[in-house]
């Protein structure tokens, strides 16, 4: 039994999407994506109800001429 990775699966739906859009196939290109979408767990959608939480940054300069002083 081969066990594939998603970087084979992801490519094995890419060349099913163009060979779909080859054919003009619109309802396979798109199962081809969503496919991707959630295999890549990108098909959850967008929460409006998630609030952006703030990033908390610290920052430490070092005085080049003197390494020991903290700015």
């Amino acid at each position: 039994m081969h066990k594939m990775s998603i970087d084979e699966l992801v490519t094995e739906l890419d060349e099913a999407r163009l060979t779909a859009k080859a054919n003009g196939q619109a309802s396979a290109m798109v199962t081809a994506t969503m496919s991707k979408a959630k295999l890549l767990g990108l098909d959850k959608g967008v929460n409006d109800g998630d609030e952006v939480k703030p990033v908390s940054i610290m920052i430490n300069m070092v005085d080049a001429r003197n390494p020991e002083r903290v700015c």
